[in-house]
């Protein structure tokens, strides 16, 4: 867990606009990366052998290196060849995502937790390409940071490479079949696989991420070619030690070189904690002539990392508790295609949380992510598999792990062993790339004295950790059951530190409430106890509600206090769920707010019971209705919210005062509004970028007559634009509402509606 100490940069490259694109619901082509249980009915041509020698760069015993086939695979794809006509194609802007904006499909197409979207099929890019004959000099490569899925690359009809995982940056080397002076044909194939269950969140499908044309001189610096780590860190000084790879790749004559490498502090800051301290390192190659043959640039950050089994995390010497997410690779409304100003939002909603880490669920981020969380001052686990030999969904990734890995370890059970093993190779691998990183994976199933919690830096508990189907509200479930395992995970590995990886699995509709409110501080949902409506695909927001083998943030706050996600704190609109403030309140104890649940426009429970809740970071709270007190209360010790349980309704104000150290901290207030008169628009920023790309996000509110945002309101809403933009999204945070995401028309959803616009 840390910013980047080693980082990449290419050289002089060019982002590749202008393509032409087709999508096939089905196989059109004859041809795949690989049979699967999807596909393995199909006559279709493997082509994997001549994809996995990319690999090879990555794989330090070149006895394991696989080998590329003599000669071209012997299939006919007219989609490759210099002289295809691809005029009738759909033109498209990579960054790309070709399901995002299509209709929601039916579940027996796609499974509703992949987002119910057209994400099956294969989808074929082209574009042209020029070189001069004084590129002839150069070494010419294409880098991809993101596919979805199974990509391959054909350059003048030559396959040059791919990488099957969707997730994962990969460069190829184009020389050889480059037309110098000449026109040249790139084609890139992505295919999803036809199982409507192949991964366990929505995937998206196309090219997402930017793909670069990297030009440069025949000897240069390497691909990952800088690598950066630093030592003896005190207050004043440090130690950077750095080392450059470089390639030369004239094989007939060697090239003596001079290299300058220069260190410039571009931002100032703390790592991990407020603001980061960031580096920047500008590496300078040069022939004996002083002419420059290349430069490269490496960002990164100096500090040390302790972690204490008993104590927790150290950085740089100081104590920081870990408050972190999960955070899925996608955009919401926007699907997976990355953009650099809706992945600049998110991080600024978890600041505004409280948030101080992300573990990237549950695959490699978009390189501009980590840039950007770096420069943020967030610590990152960067995940790289969400699973091994054993899958989870049909066709999803686990299908490609014996591609590369070691042959022997196809044969064992699977099971503990088998992870162990697996764990400890991997292990292995990460140290060779770079030996100052931590090496962790979750456990789910695992039992404490397992033997892969010995090879672990830090041990991460899904779930395990607060217990699973514990505790009273869940004594009538079936399925698997335990306690809270974190004492026991310590007792047989008081050596290592142990973290919660996965400790939530709350669930909620912002905005929406229903009765009776359980007594629980965690139970699970269903229709009768108050927790949800099934039928209209709601669950109320009093946040004290989770999934069967789940925990709320009370009951993850109690495990944590008692003892020395968690995906949903934000809709997919970007709008704060309720357990927002509930999640502030723990991680910004300095921040003086106060939020109450639930709204107050009740008129069919007029003189009905009505529990009101407070969410704060206080110590002491009064509660008025009307101008009555309904009582003052101390935060009793294990306790994270306030809670008024015998509330009768009327219509009027709901008033807060909060209390802390004896003095007032905050106040919040909710009063019964009328009916929706009128639309309020917001935007996140009132100017933006001509660039094509960039963004504003504009809230709709929906008030009535005195202003008030109007908390039942579900009003169609039409958005329009009058001046240079178009309206990309809209979105209300609804799981429920199958509208594309493109629609100017949107409900609003409890008083509150999305729409995106980009310039």
């Amino acid at each position: 867990m840390s910013p980047s100490s080693s980082s990449w940069a290419p050289s002089p490259s060019t982002g590749i606009v202008g393509w032409k694109f087709l999508h096939s619901p089905t196989t059109p082509d004859g041809v795949t990366y690989s049979l699967r249980p999807d596909n393995e009915s199909e006559d279709l041509e493997e082509l994997r052998h001549w994809v996995l020698p990319v690999a090879n760069e990555f794989i330090a015993d070149a006895d394991q290196h696989f080998k590329r086939p003599d000669s071209e695979p012997q299939v006919h794809i007219e989609y490759v060849a210099d002289g295809y006509y691809d005029g009738n194609w759909t033109s498209v802007t990579v960054l790309h995502d070709w399901a995002i904006t299509g209709d929601f499909v039916g579940l027996s197409e796609v499974a509703g937790y992949m987002g119910s979207l057209p994400v099956r099929g294969v989808g074929w890019y082209r574009q042209k390409l020029s070189f001069t004959r004084d590129d002839s000099e150069k070494s010419i490569y294409l880098d991809v940071e993101g596919a979805m899925a199974f990509s391959m690359v054909w350059l003048n009809g030559h396959l040059v490479g791919g990488w099957p995982n969707g997730y994962v940056t990969f460069r190829l080397d184009l020389t050889p079949c480059v037309k110098f002076g000449e026109e040249n044909y790139l084609a890139i194939r992505a295919e999803n696989p036809q199982s409507k269950k192949f991964s366990r969140w929505y995937p998206g499908a196309g090219i997402y991420r930017d793909v670069w044309v990297i030009k440069v001189p025949i000897t240069h610096v390497a691909h990952y070619g800088s690598h950066i780590t630093t030592r003896d860190v005190s207050a004043k000084s440090a130690t950077v030690d750095l080392s450059i790879t470089i390639d030369n790749k004239d094989t007939k004559h060697h090239q003596p070189v001079n290299v300058f490498t220069k260190v410039y502090k571009y931002k100032d800051g703390r790592v991990g904690q407020k603001e980061p301290n960031m580096y920047i390192a500008i590496t300078k190659l040069y022939d004996l002539e002083n002419r420059l043959l290349d430069e490269y640039e490496t960002n990164f950050g100096i500090r040390t990392l302790k972690f204490d089994a008993n104590n927790g995390l150290f950085i740089n010497g100081e104590h920081i508790y870990i408050q972190g997410v999960n955070q899925h690779h996608d955009l919401g409304a926007l699907g997976a295609a990355w953009n650099l100003r809706a992945g600049t939002r998110q991080l600024e909603m978890l600041k505004e949380l409280g948030v101080n880490a992300i573990r990237m669920a549950h695959n490699p981020p978009t390189p501009e992510l980590l840039r950007l969380t770096d420069e943020m001052g967030f610590m990152v686990i960067d995940g790289i598999f969400d699973c091994w030999l054993e899958g989870k969904s049909a066709s999803d990734f686990h299908l490609i792990f014996e591609d590369w890995h070691e042959p022997d370890i196809r044969s064992f059970v699977h099971g503990p062993p088998a992870a162990g093993k697996i764990f400890s190779e991997l292990h292995d691998i990460v140290l060779e790339e770079d030996g100052t990183r931590s090496v962790t994976s979750s456990l789910f199933r695992a039992i404490a004295n397992d033997s892969i919690t010995g090879e672990m830096d830090i041990i991460s508990l899904n779930y395990q950790g607060e217990g699973m189907r514990y505790g009273g509200a869940y004594a009538h479930l079936t399925g698997n059951r335990i306690l809270p395992q974190y004492d026991n995970f310590h007792a047989a590995n008081p050596d290592s530190l142990i973290i919660g990886s996965e400790v939530t699995w709350s669930l909620s509709s912002r905005g929406s409430f229903h009765f009776p409110v359980s007594p629980y501080i965690s139970a699970p949902v269903n229709d009768t106890n108050g927790g949800g409506n099934s039928s209209t695909y709601e669950i109320t927001a009093y946040e004290v509600y989770s999934s069967e083998s789940g925990s709320t943030p009370d009951r993850v706050f109690y495990t944590q206090d008692t003892k020395p996600s968690y995906s949903g704190i934000i809709d997919l609109a970007g709008f704060k769920k309720e357990r927002f403030y509930l999640y502030q309140s723990r991680w910004r104890s300095d921040f003086p707010a106060a939020h109450i649940v639930p709204h107050w426009n009740w008129p069919e429970r007029v003189g009905q019971v009505i529990p009101v809740h407070v969410f704060t970071s206080g110590d002491e709270a009064e509660l008025f209705v009307n101008g009555r007190s309904q009582g003052k209360q101390k935060k009793e010790p294990l306790a994270y919210r306030f809670r008024w349980d015998d509330v009768v309704y009327e219509p009027g104000e709901v008033k807060v005062v909060v209390y802390k150290d004896g003095k007032q901290w905050s106040t919040d207030n909710v009063v019964t509004t009328g009916e929706a008169a009128a639309l309020r628009l917001s935007a996140d920023r009132t100017t933006i970028t001509a660039d094509g790309e960039d963004l504003t996000f504009i809230t709709a509110e929906v008030v009535d007559s005195n202003g008030n945002v109007v908390p039942t309101a579900n009003n169609a809403i039409q958005f329009d634009v009058s001046s240079p933009g178009v309206i990309v999204a809209t979105d209300n945070g609804f799981p429920g509402d199958l509208t594309k995401f493109p629609s100017t028309k949107r409900n609003a959803l409890n008083g509150l509606a999305l729409a995106i616009v980009r310039s």
